[in-house]
């Protein structure tokens, strides 16, 4: 038989011990403040009938879906039989004769189909989070993979504009247990930005628009003119354009501004009046308890995907490396209407596990407890030894604390080197002396200090 060279496949990776530790730590601390604010945690499956999924992310996104191909004989069906294999036209046609099913490409659509089946069984509102692996057939790259994890969560059947606060206040408790000290929550509205294409004379434009001024901070002022030049735009309508984009000022002087520019958008105005009445919500629960860590700013160049949100919509930027989003969202006004259940309002937002990673690895911010799996090791010298030191191994497990006794006599360099390995604290020694005076030598790893105390004596220590 030949043998198999060991492979991944391309965009997919390998999580080793101690990252796990490390992604666990991320995922548990934003999990805990999720449930604090009253969202409780669902699962969907891995794959999802192809049907549910295509047609939800645009012609791109749907192009980036992996298929699963049907199990059994292809060739039976006669209806495959006679498939003109032959006509490039008919690629498309094909893959519903072989593929039924998709791995899900994000968690809001499946989702938005769960609300839907189940919508009899749940409480409206409904608040739920979801962190699990979603596949995209994309050209990987670095820090773009094909399976990666989505930490999602979101309330559905609620207009209220607390749930936007609340999500704010999420993005600030989570952050800043994790231990992030400079990081911003950035805030505008779908309607404001309808207002300013109204009031320009291009409402039919404003994607175009949103598109274009939403690349600033990567082309400048200059590269979005001439992106609008070219979509339309004309140098009158920038004119208009330029001062908005531009907004500086405090977040009550940017809201001041835009008012006098949208005073004759009805949709402009209720945009503002939308992101007044967050920004007075989130003041009066800081001023309860948790300090606002987070800088909340007001950016109107921030668009994220329109055709998909119509209210408040987000995006989260750490001040303290230079990287991406590490989160967003916003409000939806008819997300389950692609399953038949029309105007179900719902807004949620995501964490961006993986770049948080990133980031807290860079600063250095994971703690020693995130890095640790095993904190004590029992040493095995002879039978003798592994007799006496069983009910101890199980005595520090009922205790909550993680231990292990080396599986088998061997000499102390090799026990000492898997204590090293393994980035384990403490090693107990347990010899003839310490079987007979019943006083065990813990070994410190990081110091080399080695001391004589008893179990009960070690256990207090450790705890």
């Amino acid at each position: 038989m030949s043998v198999i060279k060991p492979s991944l496949a391309k965009g997919t990776r390998d999580f080793s011990p101690v990252e796990m530790v490390k992604r666990n730590f991320i995922y548990d601390t934003i999990k805990s403040v999720f449930r604090k604010y009253g969202y409780a945690e669902i699962q969907t499956p891995s794959f999802e009938n192809l049907s549910t999924l295509t047609g939800k992310y645009g012609d791109e996104g749907d192009k980036l879906i992996f298929k699963i191909l049907n199990s059994g004989e292809f060739l039976k069906d006669p209806k495959k039989k006679s498939f003109d294999f032959a006509d490039e036209d008919n690629s498309n046609k094909l893959i519903p004769l072989i593929s039924e099913k998709a791995l899900r490409y994000d968690l809001t659509v499946p989702f938005a189909r769960y609300v839907v089946m189940h919508q009899h069984e749940i409480t409206l509102p409904f608040k739920r989070f979801q962190v699990q692996p979603v596949w995209r057939a994309d050209r990987p790259q670095k820090g773009r993979y094909r399976e990666f994890y989505q930490c999602d969560v979101d309330v559905v059947g609620s207009e209220s504009l607390l749930n936007e606060a609340e999500f704010i206040l999420i993005y600030n408790e989570a952050l800043s247990k994790l231990g992030l000290k400079d990081f911003s929550v950035k805030i505008n509205n779908r309607k404001i930005l309808s207002g300013i294409a109204e009031i320009i004379g291009k409402p039919d434009l404003i994607i175009d628009m949103t598109v274009a001024i939403d690349k600033l901070d990567k082309i400048g002022l200059d590269g979005v003119s001439k992106e609008l030049l070219e979509r339309g735009f004309t140098e009158a309508d920038l004119e208009k354009l330029r001062p908005v984009i531009l907004l500086e000022g405090t977040n009550e002087e940017k809201l001041a501004s835009l008012k006098e520019v949208l005073a004759q958008s009805a949709s402009g105005l209720k945009g503002i009046g939308e992101i007044e009445q967050v920004f007075e919500y989130v003041e009066s629960l800081i001023s309860y308890g948790l300090p606002l860590t987070a800088k909340l700013e007001l950016d109107i160049t921030l668009a994220r995907g329109l055709n998909y949100y119509t209210g408040c919509i987000f995006e989260v930027k750490t001040n303290e490396v230079a990287m991406g989003s590490i989160g967003g969202g916003g409000r939806y006004d008819d997300l389950t209407g692609m399953f038949g259940l029309k105007d179900l309002t719902g807004v949620g937002v995501s964490f961006g596990a993986d770049r948080i990673y990133d980031v807290l690895e860079e600063l250095n911010l994971f703690p020693a407890s995130a890095e640790v799996g095993t904190k004590v090791l029992i040493s095995n010298f002879d039978a003798e030894a592994e007799k006496y030191a069983l009910p101890i191994v199980q005595q520090f497990r009922n205790a909550g604390i993680s231990a292990e006794l080396y599986p088998s006599s061997a000499k102390l360099k090799k026990q000492m080197a898997y204590a090293d390995a393994k980035n384990i604290p403490y090693v107990i020694l347990i010899g003839g002396d310490e079987i007979a005076s019943g006083e065990l030598t813990l070994k410190d790893m990081q110091s080399g200090e080695q001391k004589k105390l008893t179990v009960l004596g070690i256990l207090e220590l450790l705890k």
